[in-house]
């Protein structure tokens, strides 16, 4: 009976030591990083106000959403965007190739026009169902737009009157314009009832298309901006950065190992064991609800790991005192971790609820920090409190690691 004891205590630490080491370089690989790890831009837009119009909130939250829909365009995950003050916007983008034409996509203010020969504007952006890049049968990038239906009929019935004029007429022309630069300005041979129209010629490339119809999907801002701030990240600082922090990581795990094994010996074996699956169910954690981990995210994971080591520093404590008043081993473990729980429970809690506050209050890496101390925080208390009594339980079963010597008494 005692070997399958020792077979089953080898056989769920070959399991939770050989795939915490197998998955967290995986996972860790897996973690979205945010700018000051992986690089890209950081961009503050002022919005300006006009003799007839003053900025509103709702201009800012409006401006707030076709940014977010234009950064989505750009294919960029986990973007940074928000309002900060009265009148300007946050933007930070991650892991961008080209900070420069991101900066250029973000700044534009995307207003689309249709005007005729006389300068009367006939449709804008508004108006606007649809634009798509193509490559035409010629091998040249243009634009497809597709109107909604108030803007078809009001294009069928401009078309319609244009298209009866002779040919060569300077009338015959609509110009489209974007941000008041003419795109092009073809001719109107006939009719156009299906409230389509093309923009082509003018574009360098394929790209330069894509992203004006990028922009035209997303829609114009409702008020003039203008970049007060911008910067760029470089990869190599932030690479840099990482690795620093993983040295620092490394370095203050393998002192809080030698520790825990030199003051409690076999729990402190134990208690290492738990911080390895500790950092695989964080990671997981961060990996499920896309979080993007920062610097100050990686504090919060550090901060949290020193809790962990304090929870089982507490249990182990308990257990001790109570094997030298004279109880069994097994009745130490049970009372060590029964008089630990609420003592263990109410300082996470305490910090669980000044993190909240700060994610909700904060912005930027304070919420990273805070998120990264939240789930920290509840990964700890499943590690220390289930896991390792789960794990000293099994331990105890064994008759040679009964030895209350092995628990440092």
């Amino acid at each position: 009976m005692k070997w399958v004891n020792v077979i089953k205590l080898l056989v769920v630490l070959t399991i939770l030591i050989g795939g915490s080491l197998l998955l967290i370089n995986p996972l860790f690989s897996k973690v979205s990083l945010g700018l000051d790890l992986q690089g890209g831009v950081h961009v503050v837009l002022q919005a300006l106000d006009s003799a007839e119009h003053q900025v509103t909130r709702e201009d800012m939250q409006q401006l707030e959403s076709i940014m977010r829909q234009r950064v989505d365009e750009l294919g960029v995950s986990e973007p940074v965007i928000q309002i900060v003050g009265n009148n300007r916007l946050l933007v930070e983008l991650a892991g961008i190739d080209n900070p420069d034409q991101a900066i250029e996509i973000i700044g534009k203010t995307a207003q689309l026009e249709f005007k005729t020969a006389d300068g009367k504007t006939i449709l804008t952006g508004k108006d606007l169902k649809n634009a798509q890049a193509y490559i035409n049968k010629n091998q040249e990038p243009e634009i497809h737009l597709q109107f909604n239906s108030e803007g078809a009929k009001t294009f069928a019935d401009i078309t319609k009157q244009l298209a009866v004029l002779p040919q060569g007429d300077a009338n015959k022309r609509i110009g489209i314009y974007l941000d008041e630069e003419l795109l092009t300005a073809p001719e109107v041979k006939d009719q156009i009832p299906d409230g389509q129209a093309v923009i082509s010629g003018g574009f360098q490339n394929f790209d330069e298309a894509a992203q004006i119809a990028a922009l035209l999907r997303g829609g114009s801002l409702p008020v003039s901006t203008e970049i007060v701030e911008k910067r760029t990240v470089g990869p190599t600082l932030g690479l840099d950065s990482l690795e620093k922090s993983k040295r620092a990581m490394i370095i203050g795990l393998i002192l809080m190992i030698l520790f825990l094994l030199i003051a409690y010996r076999l729990p402190g074996f134990i208690a290492c064991v738990t911080l390895l699956v500790f950092g695989v169910l964080l990671l997981g954690s961060l990996i499920v609800i896309k979080a993007v981990l920062t610097l100050p995210g990686i504090a919060g994971i550090l901060l949290t790991i020193g809790m962990s080591s304090d929870a089982n520093i507490i249990i182990y404590e308990r257990i001790k005192d109570e094997l030298r008043n004279g109880k069994t081993l097994r009745a130490s473990v049970e009372a060590g971790f029964n008089r630990a729980f609420w003592t263990i429970f109410d300082s996470n809690l305490t910090t669980i609820i000044a993190a909240v506050v700060l994610f909700y209050l904060g912005t930027g890496p304070i919420r990273g920090f805070a998120l990264n101390l939240i789930i920290g925080l509840i990964v700890n208390m499943v590690t220390a409190l289930i896991l390792a009594k789960w794990l000293l339980r099994l331990v105890i079963k064994v008759p040679a690691l009964s030895n209350p010597k092995f628990f440092g008494v």
